[in-house]
């Protein structure tokens, strides 16, 4: 696709690309702003390299795609910023937050639109990103799993993985703050195994190994097997791209079309980016 004002450079051939030409440290014009968002709903997820963001910029920059969203379960590193999360793991900590293939707080019964990741402080190495194009994995489905999915809702809550322990945390120090009694506390979500994307109107899977519990009417057990078969399928390697940052380096990305997956390859070193997210609707 033509943009006016942007130079939009696709990273792989599934999702993802950089733009080129963007200084979002300063006020954009509408329609570089409506070239932004259009390149963001074709290549669900953008990046911006170099880039001067204060915490008030970074979510300026946010809002420009809707109302921001404070996490429900996380006690946010800056109390005066509470739309604003600090994912930080220092050189000793072996445990590395989100690291499981993911969709945003899916858990939520409006789970997020989108999120902004800023890159603060990096390894020398390691410490990528991946995402996997949730519309291919639908699209490459056969009609017959097409017809077996479409009628299905998922419950989607804080599943082991998240607990105090679980696997995710092990007796490691803990890289979020997560309050605990709200996630007992907690209902979960039911949601559509498929959504359709409310912008683009394309059918996407919606479920991740990090949130989805089961499938609604049938046991843990019974779901496993279909679970499982869709996660290996959504991430194949043709259906993703992975991001190497770099300082000031800004991600943008479709929790609505899009899962995600910080690799964790950087034992010894810090990292620490910074991220704003938006808010969403109920997936149909």
């Amino acid at each position: 696709m033509a943009y006016k004002s942007i130079d939009v450079q696709p990273i792989s051939g599934a999702l993802g690309a950089e733009i080129l030409g963007a200084d979002l440290s300063k006020d954009l014009d509408n329609e570089t702003w409506d070239d932004i968002h259009q390149a963001f709903l074709d290549n669900l997820v953008v990046f911006f390299r170099g880039q001067d963001l204060s915490i008030e910029r970074h979510k300026a920059v946010g809002a420009r795609f809707g109302p921001l969203h404070v996490h429900p379960l996380v006690k946010t590193r800056i109390p005066e910023h509470p739309e604003v999360l600090v994912i930080e793991k220092s050189p000793d900590e072996k445990v590395a937050d989100g690291n499981i293939w993911h969709t945003d707080v899916s858990f939520a019964q409006e789970p997020p639109l989108g999120s902004l990741l800023y890159a603060e402080v990096l390894p020398p190495y390691g410490g990528d990103t991946m995402w996997t194009n949730m519309y291919l994995a639908y699209e490459t489905l056969s009609d017959g799993m097409k017809a077996v999915l479409g009628g299905l809702n998922a419950l989607h809550g804080m599943t082991s993985y998240w607990q105090k322990d679980g696997p995710r945390h092990g007796g490691q120090k803990r890289t979020v703050n997560i309050d605990f009694d709200k996630v007992a506390a907690m209902e979960p979500a039911i949601h559509p195994i498929v959504r359709t994307h409310p912008e683009t109107g394309r059918k996407a899977l919606y479920v991740n190994p990090a949130f989805t519990m089961h499938i609604e009417g049938m046991t843990e057990d019974e779901s496993k097997p279909i679970l499982d078969y869709l996660y290996k399928h959504a991430t194949r390697p043709e259906f993703t791209c992975r991001f190497r940052w770099s300082p000031g380096a800004l991600g943008i990305w479709d929790n609505r079309c899009a899962m995600h997956l910080p690799i964790n390859d950087y034992t010894g070193h810090a990292r620490r980016m910074r991220r704003v997210t938006v808010q969403g609707d109920r997936p149909h």
